[in-house]
């Protein structure tokens, strides 16, 4: 009994946090509040960057809200609008996108017309001009209006199909950014390091051989954009899974910045960025972020990740405390089979680099294996088959 005691509990400790990356999600609005959803049931208004290092974040959990019971939600902001518009949070309703309107603080579900689209395996950006979504989804090129909603309207929307991809799509897991109104694709078959291929949303056509835009690797990963107060996003922060470093492609100037990565190392976590923030959601449930300027950097190379404490105050993460403000800068730190999270520890200024305007990489390309040590904490099969050798032994 004491054995089969000892296997629940353990079973009890191991089991996720109820905030995870697949599940929640965060957002900014448009005074650049960082928005968290789903965390415990909750949702919580974090404030600007300045007011995350203490206190507590606000309660804004209202009525009408998803469950955020799916297991890859995505939020997305529209600018325009002050909106937030939620995908992939309620499981009996695949296809309906949630509206938050974060003047009003309410939320209203759209209906969705999905056809042959499937709302359950796609990746999509929403441009910022046209409030249009674009979604790569099983070889297509999937779009959707949305208008001007900030709350939804009484007939659906509905996904429309662009054509097939013009890029290898076979076992290909999109990775896709947005600036100046263009789509950008990550870690594309056939497609070599440091280069996108680029779908021109205004003229519904891909560009005709892919761009180069510096030093960043030819692998799997997670993209967001940087806003700006007015107009389109012009950057596009990089993240690969190994969370080695942070790429910022700038498609302006057609070069990359090379940031140090994450503190914690985690495929699985998902991204957000305002105008000076990048914040990462680890599956965890831990928030943290690094502060950002796009005309400094010299204070990018030396910025460090750090939590966002407000939010691990009222939200906190498995494990019972967040990732606080080492610089992931220094160390090589990549997740080994079956580990799905590291947190890396030690300091250092992150290298850093930037591409030729032809994109070809000028700066220098750090090879991430600096002598400081990283800890890791690994999620995966091998920590339950972990415990449950524990608690067999224990009967």
């Amino acid at each position: 009994m004491r054995g089969l005691f000892a296997l629940v509990t353990l079973f009890a400790l191991s089991a996720p946090s109820a905030v995870r990356a697949g599940s929640s999600c965060i957002a900014f609005d448009t005074t650049w509040n960082l928005l968290a959803f789903g965390f415990n049931g909750k949702d919580y208004n974090a404030g600007t960057s300045d007011t995350w290092a203490s206190g507590s974040a606000a309660d804004i959990t209202a009525s009408g809200r998803p469950p955020f019971n799916g297991q890859a939600t995505k939020c997305y902001l529209s600018e325009f609008n002050n909106a937030i518009y939620v995908l992939g949070a309620d499981t009996s309703q695949p296809a309906a996108i949630y509206i938050y309107d974060a003047s009003a603080k309410s939320w209203s579900t759209q209906t969705v017309t999905a056809g042959g689209f499937d709302p359950t395996s796609f990746e999509a950006i929403l441009d910022h001009d046209t409030n249009f979504f674009y979604a790569l989804s099983k070889g297509e090129v999937w779009a959707l209006d949305m208008g001007d909603l900030k709350a939804a309207k009484s007939d659906a929307a509905v996904w429309s199909d662009q054509g097939a991809a013009d890029i290898t799509t076979t076992n290909y897991d999109p990775v896709m950014g947005i600036a100046q109104n263009h789509i950008y694709f990550f870690g594309v078959p056939n497609v070599a390091a440091g280069n996108c291929p680029i779908y021109v949303i205004h003229f519904a056509a891909w560009q005709p051989t892919p761009q180069a835009y510096g030093n960043f690797p030819d692998s799997h990963g997670q993209a967001t954009s940087f806003f700006l107060d007015s107009g389109v996003q012009q950057e596009i922060a990089f993240i690969p899974d190994d969370g080695s470093h942070v790429y910022i492609v700038n498609v302006e100037t057609n070069t990359t910045q090379t940031l140090g990565g994450p503190a914690t190392v985690d495929a699985a976590a998902t991204y957000f960025a305002s105008t000076t923030a990048l914040v990462q959601l680890a599956s965890s449930g831990a928030v943290s972020w690094m502060p950002y300027s796009a005309s400094d950097a010299s204070a990018n190379s030396a910025a460090k990740w750090s939590a966002v404490q407000n939010l691990a105050a009222v939200a906190p993460p498995s494990g019972g405390s967040s990732t606080g403000g080492s610089s992931a800068g220094s160390g090589s730190s990549t997740s080994g089979t079956g580990a799905k999270t590291s947190t890396k520890a030690g300091g250092g200024s992150p290298a850093t680099g930037s591409g030729t305007p032809t994109g070809t990489g000028s700066g220098s390309n750090p090879s991430g294996t600096g002598a400081s040590a990283a800890s890791r904490v690994v999620v995966g099969s091998g920590t339950a088959l972990g415990l449950v050798a524990v608690a067999l032994a224990l009967l």
